[in-house]
């Protein structure tokens, strides 16, 4: 357990989109996270492992409640179910904390310090006293010699001092006589610290003649003028201040560059809602906007009638599925049918025919799920998916009541 959870990279490293697609399917598995928590569980994951995420993030979660941490855990192999009973006894708040604490224990290598030789000179010889004796001014006299005699390296080399013995340094000086100050060793900066923005450009840089290639090269990095926008605010400022959507208009303008962007805007927008079958929350995932910027930018280019028409068909193909099991499995996507406006329209018509499917079968059922397999058998549809329409249409306490009831009866 110690080295699965474990940080594989740093949270703020996590890609959002990825972060987004694990947040909206812990929402749809009733479990709801912050952002911080999902980015702390997909730290978990290698960078090459985020296609796995999304290839189940686009999935509607199988059990409830699953969070981030347990979308992980399925990753690495555990079956859904284990990984709902984790998430409901508090399994996953353990593995979070102590990935926490492994992070913080993880040990930083400080880069290796020169060793600074020392400049002071030694100190003179002290005079000999009066009295002393000739044969140990002679031998101080000897002991000076060897000493001249020393090469560099061995007089700075430090020395062992003996036992039971301070040095001349030691009792000349005391530790109070200098106080000493210490530099901490810090760790290195990691994440998002450890890059240092670049001096931004001016204005008046793109309004040149060399603005135009730097345009160029940046439309066709980029989807729209939001993320255009945001791309050119790193490395240069506005005319006052910040760079926004006006100034970069008027930049446009002048290199003739507009009506290449709003076209590729306009392609990109009307093939995102044909890919996402009209849900304008993923339209607006997938080219990183939010509401509020999609609806702007549909409206300053002028698609409204497009977008619509795109929106309408998508909404009268769900609302005439002609199999029952594409109704029933539409039944389970609320959030698409509540983005296309006919949620309300859609369960009302499905409960009419369910209800209507059910009477038939009803005098011959004994529970509720043997009603289900007779309405699913007859109609080639999965039987939990009968059931949890049952269920979820408001239907069930009616029917358990019908049956009970209908077995009561001699």
């Amino acid at each position: 357990m110690n080295s699965q959870w474990q940080r594989r990279r740093q949270p703020d490293d996590v890609p959002t989109p990825v972060a987004v697609a694990v947040s909206d399917f812990c929402r749809r598995a009733k479990a709801m996270a912050s952002p911080t928590e999902v980015r702390e569980a997909l730290a978990l994951i290698t960078e090459d492992e985020d296609f796995r995420v999304r290839t189940l993030t686009d999935t509607e979660p199988e059990v409830s409640p699953l969070g981030p941490f347990a979308v992980v855990d399925i990753l690495r192999g555990t079956a859904p179910a284990l990984a709902s009973q984790r998430q409901a006894c508090g399994y996953y708040e353990i593995v979070q904390e102590l990935a926490r604490v492994r992070e913080e224990k993880t040990p930083v290598v400080a880069a290796p310090v020169a060793l600074e030789v020392p400049t002071f000179a030694p100190p003179p010889p002290r005079p000999a006293p009066a009295g002393e004796p000739e044969e140990a001014g002679r031998a101080k006299g000897g002991k000076a010699a060897r000493q001249e005699t020393e090469s560099v390296q061995e007089r700075i080399a430090p020395r062992k001092r003996p036992l039971g013995r301070e040095s001349e340094f030691d009792q000349e000086e005391s530790p109070e006589s200098e106080p000493r100050f210490l530099k901490r060793d810090l760790p290195k900066p990691r994440g998002r610290f450890t890059q240092v923005a670049a001096p931004k450009g001016g204005y008046q840089t793109l309004l040149r003649t060399e603005g135009k290639d730097i345009l160029d090269s940046a439309v066709a990095q980029n989807d729209h003028r939001f993320s255009l926008l945001k791309s050119l605010a790193e490395h240069y400022n506005g005319a006052k201040g910040e760079l926004t959507l006006v100034d970069l208009d008027s930049v446009l303008r002048r290199h003739e560059l507009q009506e290449a962007l709003s076209a590729k805007e306009r392609q990109g927008i009307l093939a995102a809602y044909t890919d996402q079958r009209g849900a304008a929350g993923r339209v607006g995932w997938a080219l990183g906007l939010s509401p509020s910027e999609l609806q702007r930018l549909v409206s300053s280019l002028g698609i409204e009638p497009e977008v619509e028409e795109i929106r309408e068909r998508f909404r009268r193909e769900a609302l005439g599925a002609r199999h029952l099991t594409q109704r029933l499995d539409l039944l389970g996507r609320d959030k698409y049918l509540a983005d296309l406006g006919i949620k309300k329209r859609f369960t009302d018509s499905l409960r009419r025919e369910l209800e209507g499917l059910v009477r038939d079968e009803l005098p011959g059922a004994r529970d509720l799920p043997g009603l289900s397999l007779a309405v699913a058998r007859k109609h080639g549809a999965p039987q939990e998916l009968v059931l949890r329409a049952i269920e979820r249409l408001g239907l069930a306490g009616s029917l358990r009541e019908q049956l009970n009831s209908d077995q009561s009866l001699p």
